[in-house]
């Protein structure tokens, strides 16, 4: 149980770091500006609810979810 517990905890930490990255990469952020403004607009709070859904579809997709639910919460880029 607990290594599967530490497999699913790695799992998503890698996953977040890495969809961070990726939602940088595509507005053109660096990455501590790219955390900020998800902290900001709630696509953090989006990312730890949805990530095990997000991680199955491809980066594109999910960065896109990213950014609707930031613009929902009046983020604006």
């Amino acid at each position: 149980m607990v290594a599967t517990l530490d497999k699913e905890i790695n799992d998503k930490i890698s996953f977040i770091t890495f969809i961070i990255t990726m939602f940088a990469r595509a507005f053109k952020m660096d990455k501590q500006n790219a955390y900020a403004y998800l902290k900001k607009y709630g696509g953090l709070d989006y990312l730890f609810r949805h990530w095990w859904a997000l991680h199955t579809e491809d980066p594109y997709w999910s960065v896109k979810a990213l950014y609707a639910a930031c613009y929902k919460n009046g983020g604006v880029r």
